[in-house]
């Protein structure tokens, strides 16, 4: 049971969340994509939000501004927060856009108002965890991907939620967060994500 609770904080890690929502999307949505532009896309989003942030990451360690990959410390949290929202800026003016990818150009548009969300809780020394908020605003979209096609998802977003149990209960295990902590990330990452649903539901 340690190991599936300290799994789940890694398996389901926040910078994987942006590429695997981009995965399900180009998997569930019913048009048709060319499979080169697919890869393409998919490895300029990975690129993006996963490898830059974590060579980012490791220069922040070195020079002894991070601890954690899990950035525990609130005081950790600024700089990889404003370095992120730069980096979403780049995926929705570079990589999508609003015409030819409507559902996914507004999830990255959800994920960079739950960024800077979360980057404006920390000034005020307030920590939310970026796991439930990247869960939380992962589920709103696979939720919304479901309604706006018709599409029955509901073995991936129970699959989900029990995701989402998992990594609150690993969180609490290791007093990574409090259930305070617990419940405003996945307020911010829900609430944000509804936000734009309307955009392209």
């Amino acid at each position: 049971m340690r190991f599936l609770l300290k799994s789940a904080s890694f398996i389901f890690h926040p910078l994987w969340l942006p590429l695997a929502g981009s995965f399900l999307y180009f998997i569930f949505t019913p048009r048709f994509f060319p499979e080169g532009v697919v890869q393409a896309k998919l490895l300029a989003i990975a690129i993006l939000t996963i490898f830059i942030p974590i060579v980012f990451y490791f220069l922040l360690k070195n020079l002894g501004k991070a601890q954690s990959v899990f950035l525990v410390d609130v005081k950790e949290r600024k700089w990889p927060l404003i370095f992120y929202t730069i980096l979403i800026t780049m995926v929705l003016n570079q990589i999508l856009n609003a015409y030819n990818y409507a559902a996914l150009y507004y999830y990255f548009t959800g994920i960079l108002f739950a960024t800077i969300v979360a980057f404006v809780l920390v000034v005020f020394k307030l920590k939310a965890s970026l796991h439930m908020m990247g869960l939380g605003g992962l589920l709103v979209f696979l939720i919304g991907i479901s309604l706006n096609f018709k599409i029955d998802l509901t073995y991936t977003i129970s699959f989900l939620i029990l995701a989402l149990g998992l990594t609150a209960s690993s969180r609490i295990y290791y007093k990574a967060h409090t259930i305070n902590e617990l419940v405003l990330g996945l307020a911010c990452g829900m609430i944000t994500q509804v936000m734009v649903l309307n955009l392209w539901l």
